[in-house]
């Protein structure tokens, strides 16, 4: 078979699958109104959390050992077991490979970019890398300390401060995000929006319990991480919002539809030269 036989065969079949996932997509999209229903109460919720955030980071950076964190960690490191080990670890572990991190994420945005839901793309970048610095600054200016061996058991040694948890922070700012864009956008009509709700969701739920169960931080690192993740991820809700009231980089669900049925199938179109 001649070699531009081969790509034009390669090139066929992969636009196909772009396309039906462009289409799977379009096709699960809910309607506007209900989007931005979905969004707002979201972002009520997150956005009163910021001065319990306030709040926790003024304690923590005048009491730096707390008795309560102490007792928390104690009790979730008193039964281990090695299945609770790995489990804790694998949760923990996308958190501690940073270059893995920034490829799943920028290989995330890259499918939403490919299915035309490019302000979403663009937000999946943003998010998480924002977060990274905002909670390098936090960290900076409380300036707590990580527990330590004398007082509770230490299964995996990290630098830096401890206030707010970094893992948990870009957990919220990935997966929680994923999971935001799973109850916006999506109908459950297919396996694969329950995916993108249950797998997020596991997630964010045990990055905190890891990172206490682990010794890498107290309880209330990984509160007032929880919590100020929420509050970016409101942020970046609201501005989502508005951006989509305007049509910038987006379109309403139900136009995709109607640009794939005006799309020629590529045989055709190799077909016409």
């Amino acid at each position: 078979m001649p070699e531009e036989t081969i790509k034009d065969t390669i090139q066929e079949n992969a636009q196909e699958v772009v396309e039906k996932a462009q289409q799977e997509v379009a096709g699960q999209r809910e309607t506007t109104y209900k989007s931005l229903r979905k969004t707002s109460i979201l972002i009520s919720i997150y956005l009163l959390q910021f001065l319990a955030f306030t709040l926790l980071a003024v304690f923590v950076a005048s009491h730096h050992i707390i008795p309560l964190d102490i007792a928390i960690t104690k009790e979730f490191q008193e039964n281990q077991t090695p299945w609770l080990n790995m489990t804790m670890f694998g949760v923990s572990w996308l958190g501690n490979m940073m270059p893995v991190f920034i490829v799943l994420i920028a290989l995330t945005a890259a499918a939403f970019w490919l299915v035309r839901l490019h302000l979403e793309a663009i937000i999946m970048i943003c998010l998480p890398s924002i977060s990274a610095l905002i909670n390098y600054a936090i960290k900076l200016i409380v300036g707590r300390p990580r527990p330590t061996a004398s007082l509770v058991e230490i299964f995996q040694v990290a630098g830096g401060a401890s206030f707010p948890s970094g893992h948990v922070m870009s957990y919220v700012a990935y997966f929680g995000l994923l999971f935001s864009f799973g109850i916006i956008l999506f109908r459950r009509d297919h396996w694969w929006t329950y995916a993108l709700l249950i797998i997020p969701a596991f997630f964010v739920i045990m990055v905190g319990p890891s990172r206490i169960y682990l010794g890498d931080h107290w309880a209330s690192d990984v509160l007032g991480a929880y919590i100020f993740g929420g509050i970016l991820l409101g942020i970046t809700l609201w501005i989502y919002q508005i951006l989509r009231q305007r049509g910038i980089l987006t379109s309403k669900p139900g136009e995709n539809e109607h640009h794939f049925l005006r799309r020629p199938h590529p045989r055709h179109r190799l077909a016409a030269k």
